[in-house]
């Protein structure tokens, strides 16, 4: 068999199972979204670990099995939160509840999220939105979509006039990453159009992709966080890099996802 043909048969399977993956997100987002209404109250921080974990375990009952059976061989990243690469091979990155306080609290953005990664590159992601019911997913080579249809990012060319948006650190962060993150968003509020800040990231990075906002910058961040978006975004036609305009990779300390007309700009901007 030519390579051409080697390639285009695992094109092809990749596009299948992203098909496959999708299914299996959205059901993990139905079971989710039978749980959510009503505001989950929590007197201490184990009381909110728990109902945390209850919603985890909900999805991942649905997830783990129906991606085990369409990758067999593909580990599992155990630590939703964890940062840095991965061994060689193929994993699957989960988020099962992207933005688990905001649906504990009924606040409508929350996700379910599956990502397959293939020598520490992306190769496919599917996002849910149970709430709306979207579907956003991307396939290395094969574009960013939207319930099938393509997303692009903005054109705008001008920082001034783009709007942008941030996630804030972990609330165990350590005091010299959250002044960080403050310094930054007030280097943007004096150069951006409008400046938005609120979890979870992949949210953000969704409307990146979409053409929506014009940039996405966030300080450390976990794979599970950032992959999803990184993916949808560069097959989307936009840049990623790290805030100063690097080469961005999994073991990076900050991460930027921006249309091409802003990107030189907000690079700018986060290294002053």
């Amino acid at each position: 068999m030519s390579e051409t043909l080697q390639t285009t048969d695992a094109a092809a399977c990749d596009a299948d199972l992203l098909g496959r993956t999708a299914i299996a997100v959205r059901a993990a987002g139905s079971a989710l979204r039978e749980r959510f209404g009503e505001v989950v109250r929590y007197g201490t921080r184990e009381e909110l670990m728990r109902a945390l974990a209850a919603n985890d375990d909900t999805a991942l009952n649905i997830l783990r099995p129906r991606l085990t059976r369409l990758r067999p061989d593909a580990d599992w990243v155990e630590a939703e939160l964890d940062a840095g690469e991965l061994p060689p091979g193929e994993w699957w990155v989960v988020d099962p509840a992207e933005g688990n306080v905001n649906h504990l609290h009924s606040l409508p953005e929350w996700a379910v999220t599956a990502t397959l990664v293939r020598d520490n590159r992306p190769v496919l992601t599917a996002v849910h939105l149970p709430l709306t019911g979207e579907m956003y997913t991307a396939l290395t080579g094969a574009g960013a979509h939207l319930d099938g249809r393509p997303l692009r990012v903005s054109r705008t060319a001008e920082l001034g006039l783009g709007i942008v948006a941030t996630s804030q650190a972990r609330p165990d962060e350590d005091e010299t990453l959250v002044r960080r993150v403050g310094s930054s968003i007030t280097a943007m509020l004096l150069d951006a159009l409008v400046v938005r800040v609120a979890v979870p990231a992949t949210l953000h990075l969704l409307n990146v992709a979409a053409g929506r906002i014009d940039a996405f910058w966030h300080f450390a961040g976990a794979r599970a966080d950032l992959l999803p978006g990184a993916l949808l975004v560069t097959e989307a036609g936009g840049r990623i890099s790290d805030a100063e305009g690097r080469p961005w990779t999994p073991q990076s300390e900050s991460f930027l996802a921006a249309a091409p007309g802003v990107h030189a700009e907000a690079v700018a901007t986060l290294s002053r």
